[in-house]
């Protein structure tokens, strides 16, 4: 599996993320089936949060790397200071206070990579910056970076650290897929536009999709006249949309492919260091991701693609 590298970190990180939004208690055995089978076919890197699945996410993570003894293998991506039902929370305390419950379910000292799960205009980059700069210096972080924060802040905040000797974001994390959404999915949610991937590509820092394949919306599950996902149609239901579907498909054909593979294929043929997330929960979907990573598109197929 193809790899990319990310400031702050020794191990590679692969370019297949293995998500974990499903992982409870009560699917242990399956969990336990979708990482073995993961790491089987050579990818390292698992995405979690504090908020996943009321933190059985990170439990059920860490029982699996404490039975398997294989934590030094593990590229663990966790995230922390998601809002609550009182609003934002971005701020020194929030994110002390979620790292360090985070470490303990996932039975670890440290993790490799630790996002920012939103933002919040309204504390200064410096505060946010100096505090995840201490946890480095403690050892609890290896490397930074933000979910869901507008590349303008991404830049604020890493000109507050070059400036000031410290470590800055290494990585992003919005969504980035073929279909372009209609509006946020969740609240606070960022997707990236044009201008983010061109400042992905002037910067070359590295952006880890989530939702990469658009939620199943290149997976023949959708069309026009199936209105009963409400979440698809708000968020992925557009003219311009059904015609990246199309073309998708043209171009799948013509490859051998399925059109799923082309949507993830897009994701990964940027100008810039990409990574995507995925939710494979079966040997057939790993698979189907596998291989539709190898795919090479050139810049022109990337263009057509998602220009309507």
């Amino acid at each position: 599996m193809k790899t990319l590298t990310i400031a702050g970190l020794q191990k590679p990180v692969t370019h297949l993320i293995q998500g974990s939004d499903f992982f409870t208690h009560e699917v242990y055995d399956k969990v336990c089936s979708v990482l073995d089978n993961f790491f089987a076919i050579g990818g390292n890197t698992i995405d979690t949060a504090y908020v996943y699945r009321g933190g059985q996410s990170e439990e059920t993570i860490g029982k699996w790397m404490k039975e398997r003894d294989n934590r030094d293998q593990v590229v663990i991506l966790t995230k922390g200071a998601h809002h609550n039902a009182d609003g934002p929370r971005v701020n020194p305390q929030a994110i002390a206070a979620d790292l360090e419950i985070s470490l303990g379910r996932l039975q670890t000292s440290y993790t490799d990579l630790y996002a920012l799960h939103r933002d919040d205009t309204n504390i200064p980059v410096s505060v946010i910056i100096d505090a995840l700069n201490e946890h480095i210096k403690a050892g609890r972080i290896l490397a930074i970076g933000a979910s869901n924060w507008t590349h303008q802040r991404m830049q604020e905040a890493n000109d507050y650290a070059a400036s000031n000797g410290l470590v800055g974001f290494s990585f992003s994390s919005p969504n980035l897929s073929l279909a372009k959404p209609n509006e946020p999915r969740w609240a606070g949610c960022v997707s990236a536009g044009a201008e983010d991937c061109a400042w992905h590509e002037a910067t070359q820092l590295p952006l880890l999709s989530w939702s990469s394949q658009a939620g199943g919306f290149f997976t023949g599950r959708f069309a026009p006249d199936k209105l009963e996902d409400k979440e698809a149609v708000r968020v992925y239901y557009s003219d311009a949309n059904w015609e990246r579907l199309r073309r998708a498909a043209e171009l799948a054909e013509k490859k051998g492919v399925s059109t799923v593979q082309i949507s993830l294929a897009y994701v990964l043929n940027q100008p810039f260091p990409t990574a995507a997330l995925i939710g494979a929960q079966n040997q057939v979907e790993l698979e189907s991701c596998v291989d539709g990573a190898q795919i090479e598109l050139t810049a022109d197929e990337v263009s057509w693609l998602e220009n309507i």
